[in-house]
């Protein structure tokens, strides 16, 4: 069995999300792919982010009716803040050695794995699936310490658009497979700010986690403020 961890604050779900999801669900042949919304971080100022049980309630929105995209809790339940290699071990000793992990991270993500923590043993424990992310270039990866040399022909070819999947063995057995996925506009950050300014949101939301987002009045409050004290 392969299984794809895809996880990310979620500050909305947006529908390049759940693309990203299902197309590596498709090209990789997963057999499920789940979606980690991350818990509260302690120590961060108040409404930094949406509280989890709503960030959770609409990813479990955003993934009805896919086919094989699955919710897990596992972050949400820690008190405390949340490690990668944290719940990579967890999964991995959950479904035993005959599952493979599938670790979706976007590039930008990716090229901070360095100060990850104990990123070699993550690296040996999962595949990582690192999907293009604009302006980034696969060819910064060869700046990573935590990776072996890597063919810098290769990363230019996959930079150009002339292939579309780059497999690298790593040394523990496992793999760092590189992603070329059509571009996607949305962002968390802009479907906030859009929010806040009560600005149109363009289908940049699944229909049923903007209709949560209106029912709860999240992401609104600047708007509000500004309204009452104006």
């Amino acid at each position: 069995m392969k299984i794809g961890l895809f996880g990310g604050t979620f500050d909305p779900v947006h529908r390049c999300h759940v693309a990203v999801a299902t197309q590596v669900r498709d090209r990789l042949h997963l057999d499920r792919v789940l979606l980690i919304p991350s818990g509260d971080p302690p120590h961060k100022p108040p409404d930094t982010l949406a509280p989890a049980f709503h960030r959770l309630a609409m990813v479990r929105l955003a993934v009805a009716g896919e086919a094989s995209l699955e919710v897990s809790e596992l972050e949400i339940q820690r008190p405390a803040k949340s490690y990668s290699i944290e719940t990579v071990r967890p999964l991995k000793g959950q479904y035993g050695p005959g599952v493979e992990l599938f670790f979706l991270i976007g590039l930008d993500a990716f090229l901070e794995l360095p100060t990850w923590k104990d990123a070699p043993s993550l690296l040996r424990l999962c595949h990582f699936v690192v999907v293009s992310r604009q302006p980034c270039r696969f060819a910064g990866l060869r700046a990573l310490s935590v990776l072996p040399p890597l063919d810098p022909a290769a990363l230019a070819h996959i930079d150009s658009q002339g292939q579309g999947r780059l497999d690298i063995p790593l040394p523990g057995g496992t793999s760092l497979i590189l992603l070329a996925l059509p571009p996607c506009e949305a962002s968390a950050t802009d479907i906030r700010h859009r929010l806040r300014e009560r600005l149109p949101l363009s289908n940049l939301l699944p229909a049923s986690v903007e209709s949560y987002i209106m029912q709860h009045r999240l992401y609104q409050e600047a708007s509000d403020r500004t309204r009452v004290e104006g």
